[in-house]
Order: C-alpha cells, then sequence, then structure tokens
C-alpha cells in the first residue's frame, strides 16, 4: 500500500479548513485515512499550521510521499529540514511554553521533612459564637404568630 500524507477539506462552504493526514495513495481526497498528524487553516491572519513532527518523521521514514502543498507546509514547520538531514526536530515556540508531563517518580511528594521539637505548636483560634444563640427578628416573630 503507498501510503501519503495530504490535505483533507473538513471546513464549511467557503471557509476552507483543513486535516493532514496519512491515507492510502488510492482513497479519495476527503475519504479514509490512517492518521490525523495535523491542521492547516489557510483564512487566518496569518495561516495556523500545526503538524505532529513525530508523527509527521515517522510517516516520512517509512515512506509516504507528501503532496505538494503538505511537502511546503513541513517546510514551514521545520520537519522537512530534519527529515533530509537527519536533525532533531526543532522546538516550537508554542511547545517550548508547556512543559513536557514530568515522570511519576519526579511528580511524587517528597517526604516531610521531621518536626524540630525545640518548636512550639501555635495557638488554635478561638471558635466564633454560633449564630443559633441570636434571636430572631421582631418581624419574623409576628410573622409566625399570626400562621398559627
Amino acid at each position: 500500500m503507498a501510503v501519503k500524507l495530504r490535505l483533507t477539506r473538513v471546513g464549511k462552504k467557503k471557509q476552507p479548513h483543513y486535516r493532514v493526514v496519512a491515507t492510502d495513495s488510492r482513497s479519495p481526497r476527503d475519504g479514509r485515512f490512517i492518521e490525523i498528524i495535523g491542521t492547516y487553516s489557510p483564512r487566518s491572519e496569518p495561516s495556523a499550521v500545526k503538524i505532529d513532527g513525530e508523527r509527521a518523521l515517522h510517516w516520512l521514514q517509512h515512506g509516504a510521499q507528501p503532496s505538494e502543498r503538505v511537502q511546503k507546509l513541513l517546510e514551514i514547520e521545520g520537519i522537512w529540514s530534519s527529515f533530509k538531514d537527519g536533525t532533531p526536530l526543532p522546538v516550537r515556540e508554542d511547545d517550548a511554553s508547556q512543559p513536557e508531563s514530568a515522570p511519576q517518580a519526579e511528580a511524587a511528594p517528597a517526604p516531610a521533612a521531621p518536626a524540630e521539637p525545640d518548636a512550639a505548636p501555635e495557638p488554635e483560634a478561638a471558635p466564633e459564637p454560633a449564630a443559633a444563640t441570636e434571636e430572631p427578628a421582631a418581624g419574623d416573630e409576628a410573622e409566625s404568630k399570626d400562621d398559627a
């Protein structure tokens, strides 16, 4: 099966929005696909391109052929040059601001340090008087007598 990386249209009439997909070369443009690897919005200013670089490289290394437009989008993202040169993927500004999820060993809370025996415990705040001790307003009593 020959795999191609190409665009699939998903936008409304006169408002195109595309998905970058890996698909069988024999399937129709908006037909079945193997995997969605990105999106492309040509009408936004500037055009919005988001492509998962790792998945795109995976498909390119396994012989997928990009269409002309997808190849240009890959060049814009810097994925095409890393595929040709064998260099690591460039870090996008969006990815740099969001830290990667830390491994679970680092995410576990550190054990609490033992308390010093010299430290005195902090005094607790005195409880406030309960609201039940307050007397009801005069208007409330009159209503309850009328109801009886």
